[in-house]
Parts: structure tokens; C-alpha cells; sequence
């Protein structure tokens, strides 16, 4: 099969096309004939060499698939071959072929494509665990999104908002700022020219969040603290603002505030099953109903996924970047 394999750390040259064998199944495996990919944060920082791909895994990028159903053991899980699905993979997804477990797969919901449906896992799963299960965002809470308007931001607004809660996010460009309110946050704040922490204060009457969804960890994070509400939580997943923080230890012993994180990609498959469930009963008819949709900036052939990290890098999209299989 026609695969893009990372051949040593580096910039996005480094990722160049080579030929690999059809993966072999492992028990609780699926053989998916791949038809589309999403493009991640974290594949740049295995491409940086930042990012250790897990025991067993595949050292080839790609962590999000969509296609259709070619072979393993479907058990009775309700899916048959033939049949269209996304996956969530802990690595393998640019390629033609990617060896998927069967409990992290769910159906392409009701009016979207294949390339919409490829989208979705890396992010529906990663904002589910960390807002709604780690975090335990509840009814009538609120919620700050850090980095509105990349794939897990405009994930986070959506499914937040879906579900009843009022959420601020920030992004750079007032261009940003329009499409996170257009997807729902009540207030976008453009970091480079506003205080989060003072904007967030006003628009809860002092109170503050109640959550906070944080990419960026460094001195965000102290900051971060000032504007939660008291019993608040941040959840961090990613550092790119670094990986220290000086963090006021009185607000969050006198606040009862919480500091915690995740990465989803070692997570055991029992893990992630669990959320592939909630996502399917919660979630998944919000986006056959139209009420939460796939944000696509940009989509590249698989060949050109140089050019989808470059554009990653850059920081310049909104939504999601994809590798459609099936243009040359």
C-alpha cells in the first residue's frame, strides 16, 4: 500500500511517500480501506520527534480515519464489511490501508461525507474525555476554550454550546474571533489585544469559569487560575506555551480549584471504548441533525502532506486540515 512515513525528525520534508505492507490484524482489530485522514497537532510533534509513538503501534502517522470496512473479526458489534466508519488510531492513518481497533470505531453519522466523518475522532474524542469526563463540565457550568479556532477549539464551542452551556474562547485575529462566535461562543477574545482573565471576570459577573480547556499550559496557566470560579477546573492537553508554570498555590487551596490533564493516545482501548459509547449516545446524532457540524479549512492529497504540515505550523487555519485519499 501507498503509505507517508516521517523519515527522520524534522521539518515537513521530512514526511515523504514509501510503500508498506497492508497491516496485519491484531485480535480486536479492524481493516479499514482508508478514503480520508485528519491532520493533527500531534503528528507534527511525532514529526518534530516530540511525541514517542506507543508499543505496537505504527510508527506512521495519523491518528483519525475514514473509510470502509475491508476485513477482521466484526463480531457482534453490529458492523458488517462493507460498511463506512471513522476510527480513532493510535497511529497508520496515511495510508491506504489502517488497521483500526473495532471498539474505537463508529458509524459516519447521517448526511456527512466520508472526508467530514475522517475529522471527527481525534477531536470529539479528546474534547469528551477532557471537558466532559475529566473536567466534569455539568448543567449550568461555563467554559473557556484557549485556541478557539484550531480543530479541538471549534470542536470544544460546538459541543459545549450543543449541549447548554454558555463558552468563551480566545483566539489571535478578530477573523478567528468571528468564526468561534459563529460556532457558537458567547464571547471571543483576541488575545493579542485583550486580557482573557479581565473579559472572562465581566462577562460572568466577577465570578469567573468554571472550566478551562487549555492548550497552551506555560504562563497560561497562572493566569488561568485567576479567572476561574471557585471549585473550578483547568484541564491542559497540549504545551505550546511550555511546559512550566508558576501557578498561585493559596487560590487553589482557599478556591478548591482543580489543575489536571491528559494525553488520549496511550489511553488503553477499554478507555477509549467508553468514550466512543457516549460520543455515539451524546453526540453523534447532534451531528446527523445538523446542530454540530465538521469545520474543513483545507484538504490536501495524501502525497501533499508536506504542505498540510506546513500549513499546521502556520497557525493560519480554522478547523481542520485533511488528507483525502481518493484525489491524486
Amino acid at each position: 500500500m501507498q503509505a507517508i512515513e516521517i523519515t527522520q525528525p524534522g521539518g515537513p520534508e521530512v514526511l515523504q511517500p514509501c510503500e508498506r505492507p497492508i497491516p496485519e490484524l491484531k485480535p480486536g482489530e479492524i481493516l479499514i480501506k482508508v478514503r480520508a485522514a485528519g491532520v493533527n497537532r500531534p503528528d507534527v510533534f511525532q514529526r518534530l520527534g516530540q511525541y514517542p509513538v506507543p508499543p505496537g503501534a505504527s510508527d506512521l502517522p495519523g491518528l483519525e480515519v475514514a473509510g470502509e470496512i475491508v476485513d477482521g473479526d466484526l463480531g457482534d458489534s453490529g458492523f458488517e464489511k462493507g460498511d463506512l466508519v471513522c476510527a480513532l488510531v493510535q497511529g497508520g492513518g496515511y495510508a491506504e490501508y489502517c488497521a483500526a481497533p473495532l471498539a474505537q470505531c463508529l458509524p459516519v453519522p447521517k448526511g456527512l461525507s466520508l472526508l467530514e466523518a475522517a475529522s471527527l475522532p481525534e477531536t470529539f474524542f479528546t474534547v469528551w474525555s477532557n471537558v466532559f469526563q475529566r473536567a466534569g463540565l455539568k448543567e449550568g457550568e461555563t467554559l473557556l476554550v484557549q485556541g478557539g479556532s484550531s480543530g479541538i477549539g471549534v470542536t470544544a464551542i460546538q459541543v459545549a454550546k450543543a449541549l447548554g452551556h454558555r463558552v468563551f474562547a480566545t483566539a489571535g485575529t478578530p477573523e478567528k474571533c468571528r468564526a468561534c462566535e459563529e460556532l457558537g461562543a458567547e464571547r471571543a477574545i483576541n488575545y493579542k489585544e485583550e486580557d482573557f482573565v479581565a473579559v472572562v471576570k465581566e462577562l460572568t459577573g466577577g465570578k469567573g469559569v468554571d472550566v478551562v480547556l487549555d492548550m497552551v499550559g506555560g504562563d497560561y496557566v497562572a493566569r488561568e487560575v485567576s479567572c476561574l470560579a471557585d471549585d473550578g477546573r483547568i484541564v491542559i492537553i497540549a504545551l505550546l506555551g511550555g511546559g512550566k508554570a508558576n501557578v498561585d498555590l493559596g487560590q487553589v487551596l482557599r478556591r478548591r480549584l482543580t489543575i489536571t490533564g491528559s494525553t488520549l493516545r496511550p489511553r488503553p482501548i477499554a478507555f477509549k471504548a467508553q468514550i466512543a459509547r457516549e460520543l455515539r449516545e451524546r453526540v453523534w446524532p447532534l451531528l446527523a441533525a445538523g446542530t454540530i457540524r465538521p469545520v474543513i479549512y483545507k484538504t490536501f492529497p495524501l502525497s501533499a502532506a508536506a504542505e498540510a504540515h506546513a500549513l499546521m505550523e502556520s497557525s493560519t487555519h480554522v478547523g481542520k486540515i485533511m488528507l483525502d485519499l481518493e484525489t491524486a
